[in-house]
């Protein structure tokens, strides 16, 4: 029998971007189990939600996560709409499914990078990240801000589109889709990036549907679930695919949010031929009385708010269930088996966001 040896991964190395801890169990050079050790960020965020009024906590909600933090508030938004029996504008439903679709596109091609920048292609690195600085400076054009977009309140948004900013959209969506184009097949060719990820990290169908994964990390194991389908926000008018994938792997994981990346794209072109004339919020009057559980799909996959409010200005409860807690059950499935240089690589196929999940 091989000797066994511990080696802790994290909570700080080199390509790993979140404070999370892996203590790995080796046999020679093959992990043949993987302990978590999490709990270095604990926030208090949700406590602090007791101690500010419900129109404060947006901005909150939006610090949960940086990378998807207008997705935070809009789940947080939604849910308060529907405890206080809210309908906002048409406008406002399509404003909010263009800079959620804007941000899936953000965060996917930041993820891309840190994946390439995992086995050492910085040139991938570098050309995704070029890309992310077009979202970004969209972002800031449409929003006034490149990551916390602030746009988002209880009864629609804060701020419109103009006719110009929708067509500046149009531009830089057709810019993206130029560069995608030219560098994302040949990224999916590579045979040094295939090398590194094709057969790496699989999670089997029944796995993922064990284990509860969401988001890009099921759909890449063939389960096509995306809570888009429901048709919140405006989705139910501009329609989407689900890209999925079957082999379960890290390549797999790639290959759907590359895919998801162009589907943003076109739901974005959708969303602004389709775009309603009128107003952008309604007054919300009174103090939220109920509870509510409020989901969303976000790019990591579904987060779930739960809310409770005793109608006074300050909410009672805010509990949240982020993607990445849904999927570090599959993360430790895929370990056992793979290559100690194989590690950084999974670690990060399932785009992992410790902070969100502490809070």
């Amino acid at each position: 029998m091989s000797k066994r040896t511990i080696i802790p991964f994290g909570p700080q190395h080199p390509v790993l971007p979140e404070p999370i801890q892996l203590r790995l169990v080796m046999e020679e050079e093959r992990v043949v189990e993987a302990l978590p050790a999490v709990g270095y960020i604990h926030r208090g965020l949700e406590k602090l939600v007791e101690k500010k009024d419900y129109n404060q906590c947006v901005f909150l909600a939006e610090r949960v996560c940086g990378i998807c933090s207008f997705l935070h508030s809009v789940t947080y938004c939604q849910g308060l709409e529907e405890i206080m029996s809210v309908t906002i504008p048409d406008r406002a439903r399509f404003l909010r499914l263009i800079w959620g679709e804007v941000h899936r596109v953000h965060s996917h091609l930041l993820w891309l990078g840190l994946l390439a920048d995992s086995f050492g292609f910085e040139n991938v690195f570098m050309h995704a990240w070029r890309c992310r600085e077009m979202v970004l400076d969209l972002l800031e054009r449409t929003a006034g801000h490149r990551v916390m977009l602030g746009v988002s309140c209880v009864g629609g948004v804060r701020r419109d589109i103009s006719d110009e900013g929708l067509a500046d959209i149009l531009r830089t969506v057709d810019a993206l889709q130029k560069e995608f184009d030219e560098f994302v097949p040949v990224v999916l060719n590579d045979y040094s990036i295939k090398q590194r990820t094709v057969g790496v990290g699989k999670l089997t169908k029944e796995q993922a549907a064990e284990l509860g994964a969401v988001g890009p990390v099921a759909r890449a194991s063939g389960i096509a679930r995306d809570f888009r389908e429901t048709g919140y926000a405006a989705y139910g008018e501009v329609g989407f695919k689900i890209v999925t994938e079957t082999a379960g792997d890290c390549y797999a994981r790639m290959k759907v949010r590359c895919g998801e990346m162009y589907e943003c794209l076109n739901m974005v072109r959708r969303a602004v031929a389709a775009m309603p004339a009128g107003a952008i919020n309604v007054p919300v009057k009174g103090n939220p009385t109920g509870e509510v559980v409020a989901r969303l799909e976000q790019p990591r996959g579904e987060v779930i708010y739960y809310l409770k409010g005793n109608g006074a200005k300050n909410l009672e409860r805010m509990r949240i269930r982020t993607p990445t807690f849904a999927n570090l059950a599959p993360l430790l499935a895929m370990l056992p088996g793979c290559e100690l240089a194989d590690v950084p690589v999974i670690v990060l196929s399932i785009d992992p966001c410790i902070s969100c999940t502490e809070r």
